[in-house]
């Protein structure tokens, strides 16, 4: 393989057609200039250049090293330029989150990009067990979950807080034990762990490990409280699902005496440098989601 450095020698001597002024050029010594020369002739095994005093012509094969060195030095360059670029505002940033946190996140990182059309969103809406491997697996730059990881190369801090919170029709508001079960539980991916958490710390009856008599059951996030407006059951969803609902006027949110909230972990991959883009991500999200 020829070396950059004698290339880089060569081609400057061609461009500049003086020995001495090409080494002042590259911060070399004129006898330096001269080894590089005489060493890409000894690897290529031919002349490159035949020499008139101080004066010189290229030969065949120093000219046609000469126009395909060009080429390769103007790539080296364009390389050394990309990889050291880090632009806070240009690029891929690839985003995943349970469907709650993006039903308000989403939208925001889409002003962002609009505002800077060069940075491209990618965001997918995951559980968090999904959100944990795609992170471990380098395909997402930034991650968020509402439980703890267990994978050592997922790192994750606590940055804020979701309220869990009890949605009945409109026609059934603070209601009782017994008219819960009257109406059955409209489930969700998260559903059991939601209702445990918030119906646990509010109702005496409620026991570990209950489970509800299902009247149904939705994995779309925007579609969970569908039924719920059309009075077929109950839900328990954080606040950020129910405020992006169309139809508040149809349902109830219910504030039940103790209040339980689940913590919002950003994730990201421990052995990981983020580039400026995903701190620019980061940022929106972090003031969003305050």
């Amino acid at each position: 393989m020829i070396n950059p450095l004698w290339l880089r020698s060569f081609c400057t001597l061609v461009d500049v057609s003086h020995f001495t002024r090409t080494a002042e050029q590259l911060n070399m010594t004129q006898s330096g200039v001269s080894q590089h020369v005489r060493k890409l002739e000894e690897q290529l095994g031919r002349p490159l250049l035949i020499r008139h005093g101080k004066q010189f012509t290229l030969t065949d094969a120093g000219e046609r090293l000469y126009q395909e060195g060009r080429i390769v030095l103007s790539g080296l360059a364009e390389l050394e330029k990309h990889v050291g670029d880090d632009p806070a505002f240009e690029g891929l940033v690839r985003v995943v989150s349970p469907g709650s946190v993006g039903l308000k996140l989403y939208q925001q990182l889409l002003l962002l990009q609009k505002k800077h059309p060069k940075l491209v969103i990618d965001y997918r809406f995951a559980p968090n067990r999904e959100v944990e491997r795609l992170i471990s697996e380098h395909k997402v730059d930034i991650g968020f979950m509402t439980s703890s990881s267990m994978m050592n190369e997922v790192h994750i801090q606590p940055i804020g807080e979701e309220e869990l919170l009890l949605v009945t029709p409109h026609t059934v508001q603070s209601p009782s034990w017994a008219q819960l079960q009257a109406l059955g539980f409209i489930d969700h991916p998260d559903g059991a762990y939601h209702a445990g958490l918030l119906l646990g710390a509010n109702y005496p009856e409620f026991e570990e490990g209950q489970t509800f008599e299902r009247s149904g059951f939705c994995n779309q996030i925007s579609l969970i409280l569908e039924p719920v407006a059309m009075g077929l059951g109950f839900t328990v969803l954080p606040r950020h699902a129910i405020a992006a609902f169309n139809k508040p006027y149809s349902i109830c949110v219910n504030q039940l005496p103790k209040s339980v909230t689940e913590t919002l972990y950003l994730g990201v991959h421990r052995n990981k440098l983020l580039p400026s883009r995903v701190h620019t991500v980061l940022d929106e999200a972090k003031r969003c989601l305050k």
